[in-house]
């Protein structure tokens, strides 16, 4: 299987279960070249990883970090957060 067989090409931002258990979760998320991942806040930590593609980073702290393939960022949590699309980009979060 492959990471991008998880979303619809036309979605803008989509996202997906990867896996799921007791303990945490991965997510899989798209965001198209232009697109952002809107503003939110989660309540647990959480690790962003670069799949494929290349996003921008941001949160309310003023912290900005441009990702790319094999990258990550720390998400703080009760922090409001968002991410850019700079290329076609497939990502996984784990909580």
């Amino acid at each position: 299987m492959n990471i991008k067989e998880l979303h619809i090409i036309e979605k803008p931002v989509s996202a997906t279960s990867l896996f799921k258990s007791e303990l945490g979760n991965a997510t899989a998320i798209q965001i198209l070249k232009g697109e952002q991942l809107k503003e939110h806040i989660t309540k647990t930590p959480a690790l962003l990883i670069c799949i494929e593609g290349k996003v921008t980073f941001e949160n309310e702290k003023g912290i900005k970090e441009t990702l790319i393939s094999g990258d990550y960022v720390h998400i703080e949590s009760l922090i409001k957060h968002w991410a850019v699309g700079i290329k076609d980009s497939q990502l996984v979060l784990i909580k």
